[in-house]
């Protein structure tokens, strides 16, 4: 489906890299430099053949060495640096780094193997392996300076503390995909959600991102430009990756279609990250068209990596934004009914979906009225793939703030309806009742995104770089 469907080409995460040691050491034991050289050698390689782009300003050896390495790193806008401690130094050394480069540091150490050989370790021997002496240094001084602290230590080879690490980097990939989106949000709120509602400042405050206000006559007008070629290349697309049940209309179905044309050229007109919607409309007039026929496109634009999401759900969108960015997919979601047999929480939604969460090819089934909104048309159903996931979603506070909200759970098999949804049955390992009602007070609103695996520790990362409260339920 990715050939069908490529993915948006976003701007590359970016990973500082700096490695470091006391300079003093140096004269004294000759053989010690070359090895800690070496050994950043290797860990900048490892970063290098992570997915994300890498500066590396090389070795410091003292204070002087620091502050230039943080004026490379301040000019290179990273969004997370790692300062990987070879053995002792200063916590003046890196201090500066993370002051004046205003980006999350993550300190790791890493010493060469999994312990010292004492009959035959000297002293300079021994110093390679003591990356972990000034931890507790740094962790003291970023405290006392107001900066988040954050480690791993291990060894060189260790799988186990690379993937932590690779956590941070993940956690890395959301702040970028954040920091530099551009969020569509266009139509009104639907009336009376006030959860839904949402300070539009407060996402260009928080995170750095963009808001840009759009009206349903800025997708109408590139409606009427769509030309039936067009129309019937986004049909046969659409051929590929849907099957279409027999209650699929064809001119609701061309409509759909035209319509995604459209939104796919408001999106790249815009350069749009997400898009929001809703629109009420009265007596199928052109506006409440519009809305109706946004699920085909809507959907097709979530595949590739650009959620789209209906009820004014900017939030939600965002949420479903940070699990794409950790290759997680996210479906927009709602709880749906609960199963106290089976103990399990049905959840998903009408409209709009992430088909790379879905169980089997999904379907386009024709729907004569959709509930709770004006309008008719086509809607995507398809049930969600069995195995662990996690659910994200953006709650806001009552003093503005946002935060990370999650649950990992195992979507199991079962009984779905087959109404245009769609549909998951997720087990959270206890009873259903319980967890709706500490989901529901965690603040998390009505809507969330659902992704694939255990991400929570990803997701609470990158709450972490993102300078926002995380819970789990």
């Amino acid at each position: 489906m990715s050939d069908l469907l490529p993915a948006k080409q976003r701007r590359k995460t970016r990973i500082g890299l700096v490695a470091g040691g006391l300079g003093t050491y140096w004269p004294q034991f000759p053989d010690l430099l070359p090895q800690l050289q070496e050994s950043a050698r290797y860990v900048s390689q490892r970063f290098q053949d992570m997915d994300a782009e890498v500066t590396d300003v090389g070795f410091i050896s003292d204070a002087q060495e620091g502050a230039v390495a943080a004026e490379k790193l301040r000019q290179a806008d990273c969004d997370l640096i790692v300062l990987f401690l070879t053995t002792y130094l200063t916590a003046s050394m890196v201090l500066p780094i993370a002051q004046r480069a205003n980006t999350p540091v993550l300190v790791i150490d890493l010493q060469p193997t999994e312990k010292m050989d004492h009959a035959s370790f000297d002293t300079g021997a021994w110093l390679a392996y003591c990356g972990q002496c000034p931890v507790p240094e740094m962790g003291n001084t970023f405290r006392r300076a107001g900066i988040p602290f954050r480690s791993v230590s291990g060894w060189l080879r260790q799988e186990s503390a690379w993937q932590r690490i690779g956590q941070w980097i993940r956690a890395a990939h959301v702040r970028a995909a954040l920091r530099h989106a551009r969020h569509g949000l266009m139509g009104h709120l639907y009336p009376g959600m006030l959860d839904v509602s949402t300070d539009l400042t407060l996402l260009p405050v928080t995170f750095g991102s963009h808001v840009e206000v759009l009206e349903f006559d800025d997708l109408r007008q590139r409606v009427e430009k769509v030309t039936e070629s067009e129309t019937k290349e986004r049909m046969d697309l659409a051929r590929q990756i849907f099957t279409l049940d027999d209650t699929v209309q064809e001119e609701d179905f061309a409509w759909g279609a035209t319509v995604s044309v459209a939104l796919d050229r408001l999106v790249d007109d815009f350069e749009l990250d997400s898009i929001a919607y809703y629109h009420r409309g009265l007596d199928g007039e052109q506006h409440e068209r519009l809305g109706a026929g946004m699920i085909l496109g809507a959907s097709l634009l979530t595949a590739r990596g650009i959620p789209a999401t209906g009820e004014y759900e900017l939030r939600t969108t965002v949420a479903q934004l940070a699990t794409q960015a950790v290759g997680a997919g996210g479906s927009f979601c709602e709880l749906q009914a609960l199963n106290f047999e089976d103990n399990v929480v049905e959840m998903g939604h009408d409209g709009p979906a992430h088909l790379a969460v879905g169980a089997r090819d999904p379907l386009l089934r024709g729907l004569g009225v959709y509930h709770g909104k004006r309008g008719w048309g086509v809607s995507v159903e398809f049930d969600v793939r069995p195995g662990p996931v996690t659910l994200l979603g953006l709650g806001q506070d009552r003093d503005g703030s946002l935060s990370f909200i999650a649950a990992e759970g195992t979507v199991v098999p079962g009984p779905l309806l087959a109404i245009g949804n769609t549909t998951s049955r997720v087990d959270f390992g206890r009873d259903p009742g319980e967890w709706v009602d500490e989901w529901s007070a965690s603040g998390v609103g009505h809507h969330w995104s659902l992704s694939l695996d255990h991400r929570a520790a990803d997701y609470k990362a990158a709450a972490s770089l993102l300078g926002i409260e995380f819970r789990q339920v």
